[in-house]
């Protein structure tokens, strides 16, 4: 390249060469989406909800100060003096009231005596525990069914599109209470040493969860193949599929490592936001009754319990309510965040 002289006639000056050697940081994807993520403060507030959340699960027998089945009957129905004061139409017995103060349980106790708090607390566990079994069962059946039916296409697509329509003529909550109701009369009585009797133990030790895991996960992998079926249709003809394909790799390796890398931000989003309709669909369960059985705590349950005095004891319903609601909205807000953090659109933008 030719140097360039200056104006006075003087040594020529240096030549304008780009510096081609610049070491620039590069950004991936995933990076640049928790960068976005980490400046939402709704996220941020949810992913701290939800962190606190499971380690309140983890811990719970650790946390509480009481266990969940434990007590005592002559505290029953006490509240502690600033639940009281929280709510007016709750008299306390030295004023002439009903309710009798007792500040040994912090959020109060139940009809059997049971402590509220210690209640709510191995509550968590059953919600968080349904939050993340719908999501992995929906991943593991409805990423399968998505990539076999988007990839292959032809016949094997329709059938397997034809099946999830079928599973989606059923009112998704509606099935899942024909699937317990039909599980749990199944092993009401089952014969020692039978598979029916496997299934009624393992749902006794767990409290009922069992069923109510086979119910969700039943129904919770239709959204996620459609997503996955659709997402992959447009991804399968890419020019990186077609450069694959030339260089000899076979399906499972243009699937694995190709398609489903590429799909992964559409699929995680929408699990998220789907997880407070798991956590409802079985807070509505153990309200109705045919959730986790009794002793083990249910926020949904405990709401049911706790509506029958609502006007006497409003902390018996609106405590576990709180907690429910809490949780539902921090998926929901970490959910929104994942949105716009994982839209390829909003790569590189502040």
């Amino acid at each position: 390249m030719a140097a360039v002289g200056n104006s006075k006639g003087g040594a020529p000056a240096v030549p304008q060469i780009a510096k081609l050697n610049t070491k620039t940081k590069s950004v991936s994807l995933w990076g640049d989406a928790w960068k976005r993520l980490r400046r939402n403060k709704f996220a941020l507030m949810g992913i701290f909800i939800i962190l606190f959340a499971i380690f309140v699960a983890v811990f719970a027998d650790q946390i509480a100060p009481y266990t969940y089945a434990e007590q005592d009957l002559p505290a029953h129905d006490s509240a502690p003096e600033w639940v009281i004061a929280l709510f007016p139409n709750m008299i306390p017995v030295e004023d002439g009231g009903y309710v009798a103060i007792n500040n040994n349980y912090p959020l109060g106790t139940d009809g059997l005596g049971r402590d509220l708090l210690s209640r709510i607390i191995h509550g968590t566990r059953v919600s968080l525990l349904v939050a993340f079994i719908g999501p992995l069962v929906a991943l593991l059946v409805g990423t399968a069914v998505g990539l076999i039916a988007g990839y292959m296409g032809g016949a094997v697509d329709n059938i397997l599109m034809r099946f999830a329509d079928v599973m989606y003529a059923f009112p998704t909550l509606l099935f899942v209470i024909l699937l317990l109701s039909f599980f749990r009369s199944s092993v009401a009585q089952p014969e020692v040493g039978s598979f029916a009797y496997s299934l009624a133990l393992i749902d006794r030790y767990s409290g009922g969860m069992i069923f109510v895991i086979i119910g969700i996960g039943v129904t919770s992998w239709m959204n996620l193949a459609r997503l996955v079926r659709g997402q992959i249709l447009s991804v399968r003809e890419k020019e990186f599929i077609e450069a694959a394909r030339s260089m000899g790799v076979g399906m499972r390796g243009i699937m694995f490592r190709h398609m489903l890398p590429n799909i992964l931000g559409p699929m995680i989003v929408a699990e998220t936001l789907t997880i407070p309709a798991y956590i409802s669909f079985e807070a509505f369960l153990s309200f109705i009754g045919l959730g986790v059985q009794a002793p083990t705590p249910s926020w949904g349950s405990m709401i049911a319990d706790g509506r029958i005095a609502i006007a006497s004891y409003p902390n018996q319903a609106i405590f576990p309510a709180i907690a429910l609601f809490l949780v539902m909205f921090a998926f929901n807000f970490l959910g929104d965040g994942l949105r716009d953090a994982l839209d390829p659109r909003m790569q590189g933008v502040d």
